[in-house]
């Protein structure tokens, strides 16, 4: 365990059965993530990005079969009593999830959510934990907070909703948020909002944050580092600026060559990645994105690199024939 690390994961991997036969959902992830940093993980729906989530807030089915660690602060999440991990989750871990309309309780007003966590979690009084959550309403942009603390979820917008997740994942002060997907049900406009409000709340609270997305121009200019996964592995991982500056596994690359383009001519094609992801209970042998990889050659398709460091960047990848090393031009 890093000593400087407030979140490290070691070799997870994590299994399910299926009628189909084990479903490897996760294998061999392992990540640090010190106080105050944010990680963005991106990858397509289906690479295991929500599946790490879920482990690292100790959420698994009840069938998964998981090997591996997870520390936060040096404590193994999984060696924890139940009652203890309860406790931790929203005082030190917590979390938004990308539907509010199924992470928040329908018959319930939103005030009373809040409050309900922070008398769970802090021991305050009724009175003190409802002016408490409507300070923290105010703060993640909702007008009229107090009418709006005695509203149910239904009577909200889907980016107010949202926001109220913010809120009562805020509301204890953890050192780690995780933002699974968080402004995907969300227009344009609203999205932009939701991930300029978590950035604010995160620098002006100091809490480390884990940023998940399938695209990766969320995380640009948002995340201090950026973790890319495929098939339920870690297949490049670089600081922001490197890994859009130099990609070298060719998965990133063409992630990137997704992002829309404002500046191209209308209607432009927009670039898409062959094929489809691999079915997880039928991996293919070798790298697994060797069948969509226009770099791939034989070794691609009989062995399966191991994410480690090559040239003079410094940042990992998983990769036989990595893309060309360009060169960085200093700031």
């Amino acid at each position: 365990m890093s000593p400087t690390a407030l979140l490290e994961v070691e070799t997870l991997a994590v299994e399910l059965p299926t009628e189909r036969g084990p479903l490897r959902a996760l294998t061999g992830v392992s990540l640090a993530l010190a106080p105050g940093q944010t990680l963005g993980i991106v990858g397509e729906s289906g690479s295991g990005k929500t599946m790490l989530s879920r482990a690292i807030l100790r959420l698994l089915p009840p069938a998964a079969r998981m090997t591996g660690r997870v520390h936060l602060e040096g404590r193994d999440l999984y060696a924890l009593p139940r009652e203890a991990l309860r406790h931790m989750r929203g005082r030190e871990l917590a979390v938004v999830f990308q539907d509010p309309m199924t992470s928040l309780n329908p018959v319930l007003t939103v005030g009373s959510q809040i409050v309900e966590a922070l008398r769970e979690h802090l021991g305050l009084g009724q009175g003190a934990a409802f002016a408490r959550a409507v300070d923290l309403l105010a703060e993640v942009g909702i007008p009229e907070p107090e009418r709006r603390a005695r509203r149910y979820p239904h009577e909200l917008s889907g980016g107010m909703r949202q926001r109220v997740a913010i809120a009562i994942a805020l509301s204890c002060a953890p050192k780690l948020l995780i933002a699974d997907e968080p402004t995907t049900a969300l227009d344009v406009t609203v999205q932009a909002q939701i991930l300029d409000l978590l950035a604010r709340e995160r620098r002006k609270r100091g809490m480390a944050m884990i940023l998940i997305t399938h695209d990766l121009g969320v995380v640009a200019g948002r995340t201090d580092e950026v973790a890319v996964m495929y098939a339920g592995r870690i297949v490049e991982r670089a600081s922001t600026r490197a890994l859009f500056k130099n990609p070298r596994h060719p998965y990133a690359e063409a992630l990137m060559a997704a992002i829309p383009n404002l500046d191209a001519p209308p209607h432009t094609p927009l670039a898409a990645i062959s094929g489809a992801p691999p079915d997880p209970t039928r991996l293919p042998s070798g790298c697994p994105f060797n069948p969509r990889c226009r770099h791939a050659q034989a070794r691609c398709r009989q062995e399966m690199p191991e994410l480690s460091s090559g040239g003079t960047d410094g940042h990992p990848y998983a990769c036989w024939f990595p893309l060309p090393e360009r060169m960085m031009v200093q700031a």
